[in-house]
Protein backbone atom coordinates (compact mmCIF):
# COMPACT_ATOMS: atom_id res chain seq x y z
CA UNK A 1 0.00 0.00 0.00
CA UNK A 2 1.27 3.52 -0.94
CA UNK A 3 0.34 6.18 1.14
CA UNK A 4 0.18 9.62 -0.71
CA UNK A 5 -1.56 11.45 1.89
CA UNK A 6 -1.92 11.99 5.34
CA UNK A 7 -4.26 9.46 6.79
CA UNK A 8 -6.09 8.44 10.03
CA UNK A 9 -6.37 4.02 10.15
CA UNK A 10 -9.42 2.88 11.15
CA UNK A 11 -9.13 1.09 14.85
CA UNK A 12 -8.29 -2.83 13.75
CA UNK A 13 -5.50 -5.76 13.36
CA UNK A 14 -4.66 -5.98 9.95
CA UNK A 15 -2.77 -8.33 8.47
CA UNK A 16 -0.29 -6.75 5.70
CA UNK A 17 3.15 -8.89 5.00
CA UNK A 18 4.37 -6.57 2.76
CA UNK A 19 3.51 -3.31 4.93
CA UNK A 20 3.01 0.22 3.52
CA UNK A 21 4.94 3.00 2.04
CA UNK A 22 5.03 6.57 2.20
CA UNK A 23 5.63 7.82 -1.27
CA UNK A 24 5.35 12.07 -0.18
CA UNK A 25 6.98 14.72 1.76
CA UNK A 26 4.72 15.93 4.94
CA UNK A 27 2.38 12.67 5.17
CA UNK A 28 1.19 11.93 8.63
CA UNK A 29 -0.13 8.93 9.75
CA UNK A 30 -2.15 8.47 12.23
CA UNK A 31 -2.55 4.82 13.44
CA UNK A 32 -5.35 5.33 15.84
CA UNK A 33 -4.55 2.37 17.50
CA UNK A 34 -4.39 0.04 14.62
CA UNK A 35 -2.22 -2.75 14.62
CA UNK A 36 -0.14 -4.06 11.37
CA UNK A 37 0.96 -7.99 11.36
CA UNK A 38 3.53 -8.68 9.05
CA UNK A 39 4.70 -12.79 8.41
CA UNK A 40 7.68 -14.57 9.92
CA UNK A 41 9.40 -11.05 10.92
CA UNK A 42 10.14 -10.74 7.39
CA UNK A 43 10.02 -7.37 5.18
CA UNK A 44 9.04 -3.79 6.54
CA UNK A 45 5.95 -2.28 8.34
CA UNK A 46 6.38 0.73 7.23
CA UNK A 47 9.06 2.24 4.70
CA UNK A 48 9.64 5.60 4.32
CA UNK A 49 12.53 6.55 1.91
CA UNK A 50 13.62 9.79 0.50
CA UNK A 51 11.11 11.81 2.48
CA UNK A 52 10.92 15.06 4.33
CA UNK A 53 8.99 15.87 6.98
CA UNK A 54 6.88 12.57 7.77
CA UNK A 55 5.20 11.89 10.81
CA UNK A 56 4.03 8.27 12.22
CA UNK A 57 2.00 8.16 15.90
CA UNK A 58 0.32 5.99 17.09
CA UNK A 59 1.12 3.01 15.40
CA UNK A 60 1.04 -0.58 16.55
CA UNK A 61 3.34 -3.12 14.48
CA UNK A 62 4.59 -6.53 14.88
CA UNK A 63 6.10 -9.89 12.89
CA UNK A 64 8.16 -7.71 10.90
CA UNK A 65 12.37 -7.82 10.13
CA UNK A 66 11.68 -3.70 10.90
CA UNK A 67 8.94 -2.18 12.12
CA UNK A 68 9.97 1.25 10.66
CA UNK A 69 12.35 1.23 8.20
CA UNK A 70 13.41 5.03 6.84
CA UNK A 71 16.54 5.65 5.25
CA UNK A 72 17.33 9.13 3.38
CA UNK A 73 14.88 11.29 5.45
CA UNK A 74 15.21 14.77 6.63
CA UNK A 75 12.41 15.61 9.77
CA UNK A 76 11.07 12.19 10.16
CA UNK A 77 8.77 12.49 13.76
CA UNK A 78 7.72 9.18 15.30
CA UNK A 79 5.56 9.17 18.41
CA UNK A 80 3.75 6.68 20.66
CA UNK A 81 3.95 3.65 18.66
CA UNK A 82 3.98 0.02 20.05
CA UNK A 83 6.67 -2.27 17.88
CA UNK A 84 7.57 -5.93 18.57
CA UNK A 85 8.40 -9.01 17.83
CA UNK A 86 10.83 -8.00 15.10
CA UNK A 87 13.57 -9.88 13.31
CA UNK A 88 15.54 -11.64 16.02
CA UNK A 89 18.45 -14.34 16.11
CA UNK A 90 17.58 -16.88 19.07
CA UNK A 91 18.81 -16.08 22.59
CA UNK A 92 21.57 -18.19 24.01
CA UNK A 93 23.18 -18.66 20.40
CA UNK A 94 25.94 -16.05 18.73
CA UNK A 95 28.00 -13.73 20.05
CA UNK A 96 26.84 -10.38 18.19
CA UNK A 97 28.84 -8.73 15.67
CA UNK A 98 28.87 -4.85 16.14
CA UNK A 99 30.22 -3.90 12.75
CA UNK A 100 27.51 -4.76 11.08
CA UNK A 101 26.82 -2.05 8.12
CA UNK A 102 22.77 -1.09 7.70
CA UNK A 103 23.01 -3.37 4.53
CA UNK A 104 23.76 -6.34 7.10
CA UNK A 105 21.75 -5.08 9.97
CA UNK A 106 20.12 -7.48 12.34
CA UNK A 107 16.28 -6.83 12.95
CA UNK A 108 14.96 -4.13 15.49
CA UNK A 109 11.61 -1.87 15.63
CA UNK A 110 12.76 1.26 14.35
CA UNK A 111 15.82 1.06 11.56
CA UNK A 112 17.10 4.95 10.60
CA UNK A 113 19.54 5.18 7.66
CA UNK A 114 21.28 8.21 6.65
CA UNK A 115 18.87 10.60 8.48
CA UNK A 116 18.39 13.86 10.01
CA UNK A 117 16.82 15.88 12.20
CA UNK A 118 14.12 13.08 13.51
CA UNK A 119 12.87 12.50 16.61
CA UNK A 120 11.54 9.33 18.20
CA UNK A 121 9.33 9.79 21.15
CA UNK A 122 7.66 7.89 24.18
CA UNK A 123 6.87 4.71 21.84
CA UNK A 124 7.50 1.18 23.49
CA UNK A 125 9.76 -0.89 21.58
CA UNK A 126 10.69 -4.13 23.40
CA UNK A 127 10.73 -8.11 23.47
CA UNK A 128 12.84 -8.75 20.27
CA UNK A 129 16.56 -8.55 19.59
CA UNK A 130 16.91 -4.52 18.76
CA UNK A 131 14.90 -1.16 19.80
CA UNK A 132 15.89 1.91 17.52
CA UNK A 133 19.21 1.09 15.05
CA UNK A 134 20.99 4.20 13.20
CA UNK A 135 23.51 4.11 10.52
CA UNK A 136 24.70 7.69 9.41
CA UNK A 137 22.39 10.11 11.16
CA UNK A 138 22.83 13.40 12.93
CA UNK A 139 20.77 15.48 15.12
CA UNK A 140 18.42 13.00 16.00
CA UNK A 141 16.21 13.58 19.47
CA UNK A 142 14.75 10.44 21.38
CA UNK A 143 13.45 10.93 24.27
CA UNK A 144 10.96 8.68 27.08
CA UNK A 145 10.86 5.36 24.88
CA UNK A 146 10.68 2.23 26.46
CA UNK A 147 13.60 -0.33 24.54
CA UNK A 148 13.98 -2.74 27.60
CA UNK A 149 14.23 -6.75 27.18
CA UNK A 150 15.91 -6.93 24.10
CA UNK A 151 18.25 -9.49 23.40
CA UNK A 152 20.62 -7.05 21.56
CA UNK A 153 20.87 -3.58 21.64
CA UNK A 154 18.41 -0.89 23.09
CA UNK A 155 19.83 1.91 21.06
CA UNK A 156 22.10 1.16 18.33
CA UNK A 157 24.11 4.12 16.76
CA UNK A 158 26.84 3.69 14.00
CA UNK A 159 28.22 6.50 12.71
CA UNK A 160 25.53 8.59 14.58
CA UNK A 161 26.51 12.13 15.47
CA UNK A 162 25.12 15.18 17.61
CA UNK A 163 21.98 13.92 18.94
CA UNK A 164 20.50 13.71 22.33
CA UNK A 165 19.48 10.52 24.03
CA UNK A 166 17.09 11.27 27.15
CA UNK A 167 15.40 9.63 28.97
CA UNK A 168 14.97 6.40 27.43
CA UNK A 169 14.69 2.89 29.44
CA UNK A 170 17.40 0.43 27.82
CA UNK A 171 16.72 -2.40 30.73
CA UNK A 172 17.46 -6.19 30.38
CA UNK A 173 18.79 -5.63 27.19
CA UNK A 174 21.47 -9.14 27.40
CA UNK A 175 22.10 -12.40 25.98
CA UNK A 176 23.86 -15.92 26.64
CA UNK A 177 26.48 -16.95 24.28
CA UNK A 178 26.57 -20.90 25.18
CA UNK A 179 30.38 -21.99 24.31
CA UNK A 180 32.11 -25.37 24.33
CA UNK A 181 31.46 -27.02 27.65
CA UNK A 182 27.67 -25.55 27.77
CA UNK A 183 25.05 -25.63 27.98
CA UNK A 184 25.71 -23.50 31.57
CA UNK A 185 29.10 -22.73 30.07
CA UNK A 186 29.96 -19.28 28.01
CA UNK A 187 29.13 -15.45 28.40
CA UNK A 188 26.70 -13.79 29.91
CA UNK A 189 26.34 -10.48 27.84
CA UNK A 190 27.64 -11.64 24.30
CA UNK A 191 28.04 -8.08 23.27
CA UNK A 192 24.44 -6.96 23.91
CA UNK A 193 24.29 -3.62 25.90
CA UNK A 194 21.63 -1.02 26.77
CA UNK A 195 22.93 1.60 24.63
CA UNK A 196 25.83 0.46 21.71
CA UNK A 197 27.81 3.40 19.99
CA UNK A 198 30.55 2.48 17.02
CA UNK A 199 32.28 3.83 14.18
CA UNK A 200 32.64 7.72 14.93
CA UNK A 201 29.59 8.22 16.65
CA UNK A 202 30.36 11.58 18.44
CA UNK A 203 29.33 14.73 19.65
CA UNK A 204 26.08 12.99 21.17
CA UNK A 205 24.25 13.73 24.49
CA UNK A 206 23.07 11.02 27.00
CA UNK A 207 20.90 12.13 29.62
CA UNK A 208 18.88 10.42 32.28
CA UNK A 209 18.91 6.96 30.92
CA UNK A 210 18.45 3.47 32.40
CA UNK A 211 20.83 1.13 30.86
CA UNK A 212 20.28 -1.46 33.68
CA UNK A 213 21.38 -5.36 33.92
CA UNK A 214 22.18 -5.77 30.05
CA UNK A 215 25.55 -7.32 28.69
CA UNK A 216 26.96 -3.75 28.71
CA UNK A 217 25.07 -0.93 29.91
CA UNK A 218 26.85 1.85 27.75
CA UNK A 219 29.15 0.27 24.84
CA UNK A 220 31.60 2.54 22.90
CA UNK A 221 33.87 0.81 20.30
CA UNK A 222 36.64 3.08 18.87
CA UNK A 223 38.90 0.37 16.87
CA UNK A 224 37.67 -1.66 13.93
CA UNK A 225 38.78 -5.42 14.33
CA UNK A 226 41.06 -4.31 11.33
CA UNK A 227 42.61 -1.97 13.88
CA UNK A 228 41.80 1.09 12.37
CA UNK A 229 40.64 4.63 14.48
CA UNK A 230 36.93 4.86 14.64
CA UNK A 231 37.22 6.49 17.52
CA UNK A 232 33.84 7.92 19.49
CA UNK A 233 34.40 11.30 20.64
CA UNK A 234 33.38 14.34 22.80
CA UNK A 235 30.14 12.49 23.93
CA UNK A 236 28.54 13.41 27.05
CA UNK A 237 26.89 10.87 29.66
CA UNK A 238 24.84 12.67 32.48
CA UNK A 239 22.58 11.11 35.41
CA UNK A 240 22.43 7.95 34.11
CA UNK A 241 21.73 4.54 35.69
CA UNK A 242 23.98 1.41 33.93
CA UNK A 243 24.18 -0.79 36.97
CA UNK A 244 23.82 -4.49 37.51
CA UNK A 245 25.41 -5.54 34.80
CA UNK A 246 27.57 -8.89 34.48
CA UNK A 247 30.41 -6.98 32.66
CA UNK A 248 30.51 -3.31 32.52
CA UNK A 249 27.96 -0.23 33.22
CA UNK A 250 30.41 2.31 30.96
CA UNK A 251 32.51 0.94 28.71
CA UNK A 252 34.56 3.42 26.23
CA UNK A 253 37.85 2.28 24.18
CA UNK A 254 40.06 3.76 21.74
CA UNK A 255 38.16 7.39 22.40
CA UNK A 256 38.98 10.97 23.77
CA UNK A 257 37.17 13.88 25.14
CA UNK A 258 34.19 11.76 26.52
CA UNK A 259 32.42 13.47 29.98
CA UNK A 260 30.81 11.12 32.37
CA UNK A 261 28.98 12.92 34.85
CA UNK A 262 26.59 12.13 37.65
CA UNK A 263 25.98 8.69 36.81
CA UNK A 264 25.18 5.57 38.75
CA UNK A 265 27.53 2.80 37.84
CA UNK A 266 27.11 -0.17 40.64
CA UNK A 267 26.72 -4.04 40.98
CA UNK A 268 29.07 -4.68 38.10
CA UNK A 269 32.18 -6.50 36.80
CA UNK A 270 33.42 -3.09 36.03
CA UNK A 271 32.05 0.91 36.56
CA UNK A 272 34.00 2.13 33.94
CA UNK A 273 36.09 0.66 31.50
CA UNK A 274 37.97 3.16 29.24
CA UNK A 275 40.98 1.32 27.84
CA UNK A 276 43.36 3.22 25.51
CA UNK A 277 41.18 6.36 25.88
CA UNK A 278 42.70 9.82 26.22
CA UNK A 279 40.98 13.00 27.70
CA UNK A 280 38.20 11.83 29.72
CA UNK A 281 36.39 13.18 32.52
CA UNK A 282 34.90 11.23 35.31
CA UNK A 283 33.75 13.32 38.08
CA UNK A 284 30.74 13.57 40.27
CA UNK A 285 29.55 9.80 40.04
CA UNK A 286 28.41 6.88 41.98
CA UNK A 287 30.51 3.72 42.07
CA UNK A 288 29.33 1.11 44.44
CA UNK A 289 29.58 -2.72 45.28
CA UNK A 290 31.46 -3.51 41.67
CA UNK A 291 33.96 -6.58 41.62
CA UNK A 292 36.80 -6.07 39.84
CA UNK A 293 37.17 -2.28 39.82
CA UNK A 294 34.95 1.05 40.00
CA UNK A 295 37.21 2.71 37.23
CA UNK A 296 39.78 0.37 35.25
CA UNK A 297 41.86 2.05 32.64
CA UNK A 298 44.60 0.12 30.41
CA UNK A 299 46.94 2.64 28.79
CA UNK A 300 45.00 6.17 29.16
CA UNK A 301 46.34 9.19 29.40
CA UNK A 302 44.95 12.97 30.31
CA UNK A 303 42.35 11.60 32.15
CA UNK A 304 40.65 13.49 35.25
CA UNK A 305 38.91 11.50 37.93
CA UNK A 306 37.18 13.78 40.51
CA UNK A 307 34.25 14.24 43.32
CA UNK A 308 33.79 10.23 42.49
CA UNK A 309 31.74 7.78 45.16
CA UNK A 310 34.14 4.82 45.10
CA UNK A 311 32.23 1.73 47.73
CA UNK A 312 32.94 -1.45 48.17
CA UNK A 313 35.08 -1.92 44.85
CA UNK A 314 37.69 -4.63 44.45
CA UNK A 315 39.11 -1.55 43.42
CA UNK A 316 38.57 2.07 43.32
CA UNK A 317 40.98 2.85 40.01
CA UNK A 318 43.03 0.45 38.87
CA UNK A 319 45.26 1.68 36.20
CA UNK A 320 47.73 -0.38 34.38
CA UNK A 321 50.09 -0.82 30.94
CA UNK A 322 50.31 -3.26 28.83
CA UNK A 323 52.71 -3.83 25.95
CA UNK A 324 50.65 -2.47 22.75
CA UNK A 325 51.07 -4.92 20.09
CA UNK A 326 48.82 -4.28 17.16
CA UNK A 327 47.66 -1.03 18.77
CA UNK A 328 51.03 0.90 18.43
CA UNK A 329 50.79 1.90 15.19
CA UNK A 330 47.19 3.28 15.73
CA UNK A 331 47.73 5.14 18.87
CA UNK A 332 51.51 5.45 19.92
CA UNK A 333 50.29 8.16 22.16
CA UNK A 334 48.59 5.71 24.23
CA UNK A 335 51.75 3.50 25.00
CA UNK A 336 50.93 3.89 29.36
CA UNK A 337 48.76 5.32 32.07
CA UNK A 338 49.97 8.39 32.62
CA UNK A 339 49.03 12.05 33.22
CA UNK A 340 45.89 11.34 35.26
CA UNK A 341 44.61 13.67 38.06
CA UNK A 342 42.60 11.80 40.74
CA UNK A 343 41.13 14.72 42.72
CA UNK A 344 38.83 15.12 46.00
CA UNK A 345 37.13 12.02 45.27
CA UNK A 346 35.72 9.20 48.34
CA UNK A 347 37.77 6.09 48.34
CA UNK A 348 36.06 3.55 50.94
CA UNK A 349 35.59 0.31 51.84
CA UNK A 350 37.50 -0.61 48.81
CA UNK A 351 39.91 -3.86 48.35
CA UNK A 352 42.36 -1.17 47.38
CA UNK A 353 41.70 2.18 46.66
CA UNK A 354 43.94 3.33 44.08
CA UNK A 355 46.41 1.03 41.89
CA UNK A 356 48.44 2.14 39.27
CA UNK A 357 50.33 -0.74 38.14
CA UNK A 358 52.77 -1.67 34.88
CA UNK A 359 53.51 -4.90 33.05
CA UNK A 360 49.96 -6.19 33.83
CA UNK A 361 47.15 -8.06 32.42
CA UNK A 362 43.75 -6.43 33.80
CA UNK A 363 45.97 -5.02 36.29
CA UNK A 364 46.35 -7.40 38.96
CA UNK A 365 49.00 -10.41 37.21
CA UNK A 366 52.19 -10.00 35.92
CA UNK A 367 52.00 -9.94 32.06
CA UNK A 368 55.56 -10.58 31.46
CA UNK A 369 55.69 -8.23 28.82
CA UNK A 370 58.13 -4.76 28.26
CA UNK A 371 55.51 -2.09 28.37
CA UNK A 372 55.86 1.90 29.73
CA UNK A 373 56.00 2.48 32.94
CA UNK A 374 52.78 4.58 34.07
CA UNK A 375 54.20 8.18 34.80
CA UNK A 376 53.23 11.30 35.94
CA UNK A 377 49.71 10.94 38.04
CA UNK A 378 48.38 12.87 40.28
CA UNK A 379 46.44 11.97 43.57
CA UNK A 380 45.58 14.97 45.07
CA UNK A 381 42.93 15.97 47.71
CA UNK A 382 41.05 12.46 48.43
CA UNK A 383 39.81 10.87 50.89
CA UNK A 384 40.71 7.05 51.64
CA UNK A 385 39.94 5.40 54.51
CA UNK A 386 39.15 2.13 55.59
CA UNK A 387 39.97 0.29 52.46
CA UNK A 388 42.47 -2.99 52.69
CA UNK A 389 45.21 -0.85 51.23
CA UNK A 390 44.84 2.37 50.55
CA UNK A 391 47.18 3.20 47.31
CA UNK A 392 49.63 0.45 45.98
CA UNK A 393 51.94 1.92 43.02
CA UNK A 394 53.92 -1.15 41.44
CA UNK A 395 56.75 0.17 38.63
CA UNK A 396 55.07 3.30 38.56
CA UNK A 397 57.02 6.39 38.11
CA UNK A 398 56.79 10.42 39.32
CA UNK A 399 53.19 9.90 40.86
CA UNK A 400 52.52 12.96 42.74
CA UNK A 401 50.53 11.92 46.40
CA UNK A 402 49.49 15.22 48.05
CA UNK A 403 47.23 16.66 50.69
CA UNK A 404 45.18 13.78 50.85
CA UNK A 405 43.72 12.05 54.04
CA UNK A 406 45.12 8.26 53.81
CA UNK A 407 43.75 6.38 57.42
CA UNK A 408 42.38 3.43 58.59
CA UNK A 409 43.29 1.45 55.45
CA UNK A 410 44.00 -2.32 57.05
CA UNK A 411 46.89 -3.54 55.39
CA UNK A 412 49.10 -0.32 54.27
CA UNK A 413 48.27 3.66 53.52
CA UNK A 414 50.65 3.19 51.14
CA UNK A 415 52.52 0.55 49.53
CA UNK A 416 54.95 1.54 46.52
CA UNK A 417 57.25 -1.34 44.89
CA UNK A 418 60.10 -0.36 42.14
CA UNK A 419 58.83 3.00 41.85
CA UNK A 420 61.00 6.13 40.58
CA UNK A 421 61.03 9.54 41.58
CA UNK A 422 57.57 9.32 43.60
CA UNK A 423 57.00 12.22 45.11
CA UNK A 424 54.32 11.48 49.07
CA UNK A 425 53.60 14.96 51.15
CA UNK A 426 51.33 16.97 53.34
CA UNK A 427 48.94 13.63 53.50
CA UNK A 428 46.86 13.55 56.64
CA UNK A 429 46.95 10.22 58.38
CA UNK A 430 46.04 8.63 61.93
CA UNK A 431 45.45 11.33 64.43
CA UNK A 432 45.99 14.25 62.70
CA UNK A 433 49.69 13.05 61.65
CA UNK A 434 51.26 14.38 58.46
CA UNK A 435 52.54 11.69 56.14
Amino acid sequence: MDIAESVRFEPGSYLLPRGVRIVRDAVNIDGAGATLIGENQSGRGICVEGRSDCAIRGVSMRDYYHGIHARDCQGLQISDCDISRTGEIASNTIFLDIWLTAEESYGGAVCLINCSDAAIQRSRLEHQMNGILTYGCSRLEMNCNLCNYNSGWGIHLYNTCDSVFESNSCDYCCRFEPREGGPYYGHMGADAAGFLAVMNSSRNKFIRNTARMGGDGFFLAGMSPDFKLCACDDNLFEENDASLSPNIAFEATFSKGNVFRKNIADRCNYGFWCGFSTGFVIEENRILWNRQAGIAVENGTGFVAENNKFQANGHGILLWSREQGPFGATVPDRATCCDWLIRKNDFHSNGKGIRIASNQDHGIRNAQRTAVRPHDNKIVENDIQDNRVGIDLFMADRTEIRANTINRNVESNICDADGCDNVVANNLGAAGAYL
